[in-house]
């Protein structure tokens, strides 16, 4: 596959983000918790409070995934993803530091399988406010 045509099928791909925070706890303005991801991004969610996830299209099942997550406001949260209705990744991010929390699992090609793929992220509070990138590395 071209870079060019992972470009743009990434582009296209439709993804759906929900949560259950709300504009309550306002973050300071620059206070990005995830760059966005550039070129290889599937899915950059910027910012969600509470628990959420993401759902999207577009994985390509030769590539390698990248799920990075960060967090703060306290608390911990837990992510998992699964790819065609199979749990990919697992893991649990601490957000109780001074410093936001981070966690990331690499999986190799062929674990995301083609077309689809979904996020879930529970957090132990309303106040954990995070961030989410998936990639496609080439």
């Amino acid at each position: 596959m071209t870079r060019i045509r992972a470009v743009l099928t990434s582009a296209a791909a439709a993804f759906l983000v929900w949560g259950t925070g709300g504009a309550a706890f306002a973050a300071p303005a620059g206070d990005v918790l995830l760059p966005h991801p550039g070129p290889e991004g599937l899915v950059w969610v910027q910012e969600q409070w509470g628990d959420g996830g993401v759902v999207s299209a577009g994985a390509w099942e030769s590539l390698p995934t990248v799920l990075t997550v960060a967090c703060d406001g306290g608390g911990a949260l837990s992510v998992t993803m699964e790819s065609q209705q199979t749990q990919v990744a697992a893991f649990t991010v601490d957000c109780a530091g001074d410093e936001p929390g981070r966690g990331s699992v690499a999986l190799p090609a062929g674990v995301v399988r083609a077309g689809s793929f979904s996020v879930g992220v529970d957090a132990s509070s309303q106040s954990v406010r995070w961030a989410l990138t998936v990639t496609q590395p080439e």
